[in-house]
Order: structure tokens, then C-alpha cells, then sequence
């Protein structure tokens, strides 16, 4: 009997946004024109996994569907970016001046975009989609969530195989991660993975 666990974190795709770094958390954008080419250069991941969960946001959907296109996808805002409020679509360089952004540059964990989502409401809602994938545990052994940056850094520093803050975990769009415990009562009880592995693609072109 199979009593690993696996949970695989995917980032979507580039976006127009991405491209030009403005922050765009519940901004609903769609993959550029150069974030499709680059998932068809990369072609789709190798592994198989049994179920899988991709933001409600269309950038994580198209790039789901892309990846697995034969499965069922199952959408949870809660696997959403935070919420950059009035500052979505914005740059570093358009909003350096404002004295609430430099607040926020420096407490990022305490102080909140303005109008936004503060890092502990997105936490608070991320663990309630991750208390989601406990039961999902129950009929499957390999999970797939296709998200966001800052989602897959706040999952990497509380359920990594080491002690990491936030920002010493970097996944690129269209990369992916897999958690992996030796047991499922690890999982179930909500401690560190055993082992991170990047997920391996295929190189192929859509169609090759």
C-alpha cells in the first residue's frame, strides 16, 4: 500500500503584467502572447497526479488546462495571490513616492497594500484550502496546485523540508514543486515535507 503523499505546486504562466513587474494579485489577467509560447516550449510536466486544483484566476486556468488537458480541474479562490488593492497593475517605479508603499516595502508582513489584503488574511485563507487537500488525501496520493508566487512561498516556509523564511524560495512562472512526504500521516498532521523536488517537463513543443 502507497502511504506517501505528494503535492505539487505549480506557478502559472507569464502575463503582460509579469512581464513589466507591476503587481497584480487579483488582477484577472490572461497569459501573454510570450508566457503561451514559453509553456508550449516547456512542454507539460512528466509526472501524473490524481487530482487537480488550480486558482479561480484565469492566468492559473489557462495555464491548468495547458498542462493537464484531459483532467478535471477544480477552482478554490483561496489558492488566489493577495489581493494588492490600489496598487494592482502598478510598478515599483509608480508607486516608490507613496509613504504607505514604503511602510509596506518595509513591514511587508505587517502592513497592507492599500485597500489590499494583509499577509495573515491570505494566510488564514490559503491553510483553509490546504485543510481542503487533507480530505482530498484520504483517495489520492499525487495533488496538483496550479497558483501563485506568493501562494507557493507562504507553502514552501511552513511545509518545506527546512526552516526557510518567505523570501529564500524563488519559482519562476511555469515552474513547478513537489512536496513529498514519506508518510501520510505527516501530511495529515500538518508537519514538514520529508523532500523538495523541481517537477521535471517534457521540452516538447504543443504538437512535436
Amino acid at each position: 500500500m502507497v502511504d506517501t503523499m505528494v503535492i505539487a505546486l505549480f506557478r502559472h504562466g507569464l502575463t503582460a503584467e509579469n512581464e513589466r513587474k507591476a503587481y497584480m494579485g487579483w488582477t484577472d489577467a490572461p497569459l501573454s502572447e510570450n508566457g503561451r509560447d514559453k509553456l508550449q516550449e516547456k512542454g507539460r510536466p512528466i509526472p501524473e497526479y490524481e487530482w487537480i486544483c488550480t486558482s479561480d484566476l484565469v492566468r492559473a486556468k489557462e495555464t491548468a488546462a495547458y498542462w493537464f488537458p484531459d483532467q478535471k480541474l477544480w477552482r478554490k479562490a483561496c489558492f488566489r495571490e493577495i489581493n494588492f488593492g490600489d496598487w494592482e497593475g502598478r510598478t515599483y517605479e509608480e508607486l516608490k513616492s507613496l509613504p504607505d508603499y514604503r511602510n509596506w516595502l518595509n513591514a511587508p508582513f505587517k502592513v497592507s497594500a492599500t485597500n489590499g489584503e494583509s499577509f495573515k488574511e491570505m494566510a488564514q485563507r490559503v491553510e483553509e484550502g490546504w485543510e481542503s487537500l487533507m480530505k482530498r488525501a484520504e483517495q489520492h496520493h499525487r495533488i496538483a496546485i496550479v497558483t501563485h508566487g506568493g501562494v507557493i512561498r507562504y507553502l514552501l516556509s511552513v511545509y518545506g523540508a527546512e526552516i526557510k523564511n518567505f523570501w529564500d524560495y524563488t519559482i519562476q512562472p511555469g515552474e513547478g514543486i513537489e512536496l513529498i512526504w514519506s508518510r501520510k500521516e505527516s501530511f495529515r498532521r500538518k508537519e514538514r515535507c520529508t523532500l523538495l523536488q523541481e517537477v521535471a517537463f517534457t521540452g516538447k513543443k504543443a504538437g512535436h
